[in-house]
């Protein structure tokens, strides 16, 4: 049974929530602070994490930060409704979605069951290179001339795409619809800022701010551009 970590401090929302869980098919891992929410973390081993950024002592955004640091569990944030800010600073942080409060209970499942399926290694199992990089799909890594940048599943899957595309424009609705499982594009910021993960990645790797083979095509989305490609 998959099984879903939920770390909510207000009692009516986790209990609302492990009742909307449970009766979809879900084992659901209730913590309801930061720090019962990593010990859960790491003794249950959990399929999805359902974060809540305002927890008391140790908050969301230290769970997350932590959380990232050790593994690639896909995490849904729930947000204050409106607050852009925390929306732009998880997807910054790492979370693979998130949801403002109050949300239906439809779309919180609809959004719980496509970060499963991305998660799912099969449909990611093949590779990818050129002569200037390569990815270790076994290890959700990039060998990006010749040193190894760890990603993120969402941050594999999206320099995947981008690598088989090599030379061509990918939209940011392709990479929604394609990484995200969001053919709709809600939320095209989380395109933006997985895109700056990645560089960022690849840039530490090589130990220059000047190299990486992403480039932004302004109004359109993002191509991959291997040494040695033309211009566009």
């Amino acid at each position: 049974m998959t099984r879903i970590l939920v770390v909510e401090d207000d009692p009516d929302v986790a209990t609302a929530l492990r009742t909307l869980l449970t009766r979809a098919g879900y084992e659901v891992l209730p913590s309801e602070d930061g720090r019962a929410g990593l010990r859960r973390l790491f003794a249950d081993d959990p399929d999805l994490m359902v974060l809540d950024v305002g927890l008391p002592g140790l908050d969301g955004w230290q769970v997350l930060e932590r959380t990232r640091d050790m593994t690639d569990l896909p995490v849904l944030l729930l947000t204050a409704r409106g607050a852009e800010s925390d929306r732009v600073r998880g997807l910054r942080a790492g979370a693979d979605d998130y949801l403002p409060k109050p949300f239906g209970n439809d779309e919180l499942l609809a959004r719980i069951e496509a970060l499963l399926r991305r998660a799912a290694p099969a449909r990611w199992a093949g590779s990818a290179q050129d002569d200037a990089l390569r990815l270790v799909p076994e290890r959700r890594s990039a060998i990006w001339r010749g040193e190894e940048a760890r990603l993120s599943d969402i941050e594999y899957r999206l320099l995947q795409v981008l690598v088989r595309n090599r030379g061509r424009v990918v939209t940011t609705d392709q990479l929604l619809d394609q990484v995200w499982d969001d053919p709709q594009g809600i939320g095209r910021d989380r395109v933006k800022f997985a895109v700056l993960r990645v560089r960022r990645k690849l840039q530490q790797a090589a130990g220059s701010l000047e190299s990486d083979p992403i480039e932004a095509v302004r109004g359109l989305g993002y191509r991959y551009r291997a040494d040695g490609d033309g211009g566009p």
